[in-house]
C-alpha cells in the first residue's frame, strides 16, 4: 500500500530517492549478497579516477537505486557508532551516533512478508521475526490487526549494514501526526547533563 501523503511539499518537487549511497569492505561480495541473494539489477559501475576505488548502483524499484562505494584505505567498521549492533529482533543495539545511517527499508508487499522472511532464510541470512508495528505501549502487535500500521522484518548485509523489509499498511491522516519533535537541549537536560 503505498504511503499516503499527510502535508505536499510546495518547495520542491521530490519524487523518491535516487539513490542511497553506502561504504562497502568488498564490492565482489556486495554484489554477490544485493543481486544473488536480494536479486537487485547491477544497473551501473564506475572506477573513480586515480585508484579512489568503485561506486556501483543496484535498481531497487520505481526508479530508485541503492550505491555502494569502495574505497581501498577506507577506515574499518564502527559498530555502535557509525551502524547499530544489532536490531528489533535481533538482539544488539538499535542506537547510532548523529549523522550515522541507521538503516536502509525496502519496500515490499505486506503480504508477501513471511514469504520473503522464508526466502532469506533459506539463502543463509540471519532475519529477525516479522514485526507488526502499532501505537501500543509496545509498538508491536502479535498478530497482523487492523492497529498495525507497517509490517517489517530486519537483517544485515555482509559488512553488518541493517536493511529492513517494509510494507505500510495503512493511509496516514493529520491524526498520525501528533508528537512534539525532541529538542536536544531538553534531553539533556532531563538526562542529568549540562
Amino acid at each position: 500500500m503505498p504511503l499516503k501523503n499527510v502535508r505536499e511539499n510546495r518547495a520542491f518537487e521530490l519524487r523518491g530517492i535516487n539513490h542511497l549511497a553506502l561504504v562497502c569492505s568488498d564490492m565482489e561480495r556486495t554484489v554477490d549478497f544485493y543481486t544473488n541473494v536480494l536479486g537487485m539489477p547491477l544497473i551501473k559501475t564506475i572506477e573513480l579516477p586515480g585508484g579512489m576505488g568503485q561506486h556501483f548502483f543496484f535498481d531497487i524499484g520505481k526508479g530508485d537505486s541503492l550505491a555502494f562505494f569502495w574505497f581501498p584505505n577506507a577506515p574499518a567498521a564502527a559498530p555502535g557508532v557509525a551502524s547499530p549492533t544489532g536490531g528489533p529482533g535481533l538482539g544488539g543495539d538499535l542506537v547510532t551516533a548523529h549523522a550515522s545511517m541507521n538503516h536502509v527499508a525496502f519496500d515490499v508487499p505486506a503480504e508477501k512478508m513471511e514469504e520473503y522472511r522464508a526466502r532469506l532464510q533459506e539463502r543463509g541470512v540471519r532475519v529477525s521475526f516479522i514485526l507488526n508495528h502499532d501505537d501500543s505501549p509496545t509498538q508491536v502487535s502479535r498478530d497482523w490487526t487492523d492497529a498495525v500500521f507497517v509490517r517489517s522484518m530486519y537483517f544485515p548485509d555482509p559488512d553488518g549494514i541493517l536493511l529492513e523489509f517494509a510494507a505500510w499498511t495503512k493511509a496516514f491522516t493529520a491524526a498520525d501526526v501528533r508528537h512534539r519533535p525532541a529538542r536536544a537541549i531538553e534531553a539533556g537536560a532531563a538526562a542529568g547533563g549540562t
